[in-house]
């Protein structure tokens, strides 16, 4: 899918392109905070980068805007869901599915966060399964800590949209992921039983909530998540904790004592499980 390489705009970078016009010349970020550009608000338009743009008319908060013509496009989809690219204040942008926000934004960059979490496997020199892609900051992060190739797999169209247009997804095109990222519009539960045995030195699995995705917390997925992984490997197991107030129930636990009886060691750690294959 090819990547957006245009301007993204939010609310309070319109406001400020707007009242820049009298000065002359406004200097922000374009690209949700990946770097910094001065532009020239003029009259009737603002340069960027040599190139005129409109002033986006009225905005919505908490969302990101392209460029399509002489049009501002929020950057979101409907289809099955509504899927939408949402600002953060750590730059680094989350995405809602019908409102739910997939990744946790409260004290930290949703890239910070995972960059823990991918620490606990040690991916350098590695050969990672990233079952559940999303906006590819466990890739990103997995790339950055020098990993020997990743294996990346998201079934959903539109994440994928909403990748080529996040400027902080990795690329897998591009000479920083040197051909080390392998990223697959595939449903990992049917695409995981076409890998070897033991191909994989180590398991990221950020699956949605089990509400939503309960194959991905299934005892017959877990088995193939064992198969794959080689003895030793480590696997970090996205859970947070859904309904443990409402309903009493420790998703963590479950999965625990699901992957245990699967052959691997496994305790809960940060939001999730940590494990290591027997």
């Amino acid at each position: 899918m090819r990547r957006y390489a245009g301007p993204l705009v939010t609310r309070d970078i319109a406001s400020a392109l707007m009242a820049a016009r009298a000065a002359g010349s406004w200097t922000g970020s374009f690209d949700l905070g990946r770097s910094e550009d001065t532009v020239t608000p003029c009259a009737e338009h603002w340069v960027w980068r040599g190139q005129p743009q409109p002033y986006p008319g009225a905005l919505k908060d908490r969302t990101i805007y392209l460029r399509e013509g002489d049009e501002w496009l929020p950057v979101s989809r409907y289809a099955r869901s509504l899927i939408k690219l949402v600002p953060t204040p750590w730059g680094v942008p989350t995405f809602e599915i019908d409102g739910i926000k997939m990744l946790p934004t409260a004290r930290e960059s949703p890239l910070a966060d995972a960059r823990r979490k991918v620490a606990l496997v040690a991916p350098r020199g590695k050969v990672v399964l990233d079952t559940c892609g999303g906006l590819g900051y466990f890739a990103a992060c997995c790339l950055e800590a020098g990993v020997s190739r990743i294996h990346s797999f998201e079934k959903n169209e539109d994440v994928l949209w909403l990748r080529s247009i996040n400027p902080w997804s990795p690329d897998q095109a591009s000479a920083d992921a040197g051909g080390r990222l392998q990223l697959q519009h595939a449903d990992v539960t049917a695409a995981i039983t076409a890998l070897p045995d033991a191909s994989m030195d180590a398991v990221l699995h950020d699956p949605p909530r089990f509400g939503i995705a309960g194959e991905l917390y299934s005892k017959a997925f877990y088995e193939q998540l064992a198969r794959v992984l080689r003895r030793g490997g480590r696997l970090f197991h996205y859970t947070g904790s859904p309904n443990r107030l409402t309903s009493g129930r420790d998703v963590p636990r479950e999965v625990v004592r699901r992957l245990q009886a699967c052959g691997f060691e496994a305790r809960p750690e940060l939001d999730g499980v940590f494990a290591t294959r027997r």
